[in-house]
């Protein structure tokens, strides 16, 4: 039956009241909650299995490596063993170029101009504080802590360890840095990078007075421009939205690919615990001498691995508490597959398809949101990395008794935020980018090798820390982009309230006089709920 209640606005709605709930003392009572329900515990398996999956491989991999460690294998078998390890990255790595193209034009594209520009300036401010406090933090580690103290007679001849001969110059290196924001060709710019190398020319050799220069001359090295990529993408996107209908198709076509790729990446996500596992076991085989590498450098491993658990752990989930107000850890619960994907491949860039994957699926973050935000945040935002860079220019420093002042830290604060965002999201990224840091406050590059030699270690938390940011990027700009939509739906409401004609008079009257008359109502049909589809940020 329904019986009329009259709403605020002075109009008649009705309300449906079944027979169960006017007899009330006949309605069946709701069953108790029983502490053990084996559907929910079943339904909980199904919903987290990749997760536990995912967390059983680097377990199994760990245990793996420490069990063969002990039969010496060779190099081949060391490469054999890898091989399931080595087919998750290349299938991780096969997916990045169409998603990252297809999701960053379907996001810009989605988005008007003021939006897109709005969305796109919050996002770099973030980015550029997080990774500013990130350095901070490693520099006041590194003083803290003092890794470098007491190691001066530590060399990588002594530990067996290959010079790494970084002759770049720094003002080259940000040069390539633009360079690679506006490729020559976007066909080589998927699986090429501009590098700039140099050649030795000789002068006045007839004279006897012979003298020689350094000339840059450009090159391409392997490996995929993705700051071009990601640049040409946003442009297109804008680009297709300026054209109005004309540009629909190919908007629908970038949104199909876009989507068709997230299924291919919901297939490779249950190869993930495998290929985790022989990469983590065949990681830990692979290495020749562990315990003096951790023994000679552990104060350097142990302050880089503390900067990324107390800005991973702490910093970073403040700062989304502060904006949001929700546990952080809750969010990050959702992404524990993701973040063990990074820990065990130490790649942000292969760990962007199951990131916008999870993040979506688990935390409920807008498509919009996240397919534009994290493959620019794993190409731009590296918290992890600039922790990574500035301790190690802390740790060389105090290796050659260097005293850093306040000239010397600012200037490390600054290369490091600037050279992590050219730093490549590939294993081992970052290591050489550490040579700009070195070389901008005078210091020697022969001692690359030594952060090289242990890299394999702390690069995992690094990568984790990368990801991390990118996901509370997204967390948060979903979190005001909905604010923002139900600020906007709220000021619509009342306009519509405002405008509703008086069914009793004859003539047009003003929209605000109402007659509160019981035998009239309003259909349902006449209250539309108004359903903002854009982001309003």
């Amino acid at each position: 039956m329904e019986k009329p209640s009259e709403s605020q606005n002075g109009y008649l709605e009705p309300t449906v009241v079944s027979g169960l709930e006017a007899k009330g003392d006949e309605a069946p009572r709701r069953p108790r909650l029983q502490l053990f329900q084996p559907r929910s515990c079943g339904r909980f398996l199904r919903r987290n299995c990749i997760v536990i999956l995912t967390v059983s491989g680097v377990l199994l991999g760990v245990g793996m490596g420490a069990a063969v460690r002990g039969m010496h294998l060779t190099p081949a078998q060391v490469a054999y063993l890898a091989f399931p390890g080595e087919m998750l990255l290349r299938m991780l790595k096969m997916i990045i170029l169409p998603l990252v193209v297809c999701s960053l034009v379907s996001g810009a594209a989605s988005l008007d101009t003021r939006s897109l520009g709005k969305l796109g300036g919050i996002a770099l401010a973030y980015f550029l504080v997080t990774t500013l406090m990130a350095a901070a933090l490693a520099i006041a580690l590194g003083f803290i802590i003092k890794p470098g103290v007491g190691a001066g007679a530590l060399n990588s001849n002594a530990l067996g360890l290959d010079d790494v001969t970084t002759s770049k110059e720094t003002v080259d290196s940000f040069l390539d840095l633009a360079r690679n924001l506006f490729p020559s060709n976007l066909i080589v710019a998927a699986f090429r990078s501009y590098a700039t190398s140099y050649k030795i020319i000789i002068k006045n050799a007839s004279t006897g007075n012979v003298t020689s220069e350094k000339v840059p001359i450009g090159t391409e090295i392997e490996g995929m421009n993705i700051l071009g990529l990601v640049l040409f993408a946003l442009v297109l996107g804008v680009a297709l939205k300026k054209l109005g209908p004309e540009g629909e198709e190919l908007i629908r076509f970038f949104n199909s690919f876009n989507e068709a790729t997230m299924v291919l990446v919901s297939w490779i996500m249950w190869y993930v615990p495998l290929g985790i596992m022989f990469l983590v076991g065949s990681k830990i085989v692979e290495m020749e001498d562990i315990v003096l590498l951790v023994t000679s450098l552990g104060k350097y491993i142990f302050a880089s691995i503390l900067g990324h658990i107390i800005h991973g752990g702490i910093v970073l989930p403040l700062i989304y508490f502060a904006f949001t107000r929700k546990n952080p850890f809750v969010f990050l619960l959702g992404l524990i597959t993701p973040l063990t994907t990074a820990f065990a491949t130490c790649s942000s860039s292969a760990t962007l398809p199951t990131m916008i994957k999870c993040i979506e699926e688990n935390n409920g973050v807008d498509k919009r949101i996240s397919r534009f935000i994290l493959p620019i945040g794993a190409t731009v935002n590296m918290d992890g990395a600039a922790i990574f860079q500035c301790m190690a220019a802390v740790f060389i420093a105090q290796l050659n008794n260097f005293d850093l002042n306040a000239g010397h830290i600012f200037t490390i604060l600054v290369t490091a935020t600037a050279s992590s965002v050219g730093a490549a999201g590939i294993p081992a990224g970052g290591v050489l980018t550490i040579a700009i840091i070195l070389e901008a406050i005078g210091l020697p590059t022969n001692d690359i090798s030594l952060i090289l030699a242990v890299d394999w270690i702390v690069d995992r938390t690094t990568t984790a820390v990368n990801v991390e940011g990118d996901a509370f990027g997204a967390g948060i700009l979903h979190y005001l982009n909905q604010k923002e939509m139900k600020a906007k739906e709220s000021e619509l409401k009342e306009v519509h309230v405002e405008a509703i004609p008086n069914s009793k008079a004859e003539e047009e009257t003003s929209p605000l006089v109402t007659h509160k008359d019981q035998s009239i109502t309003t259909p349902l049909s006449s209250t539309v709920d108004i359903e903002s589809k854009e982001s309003v940020l």
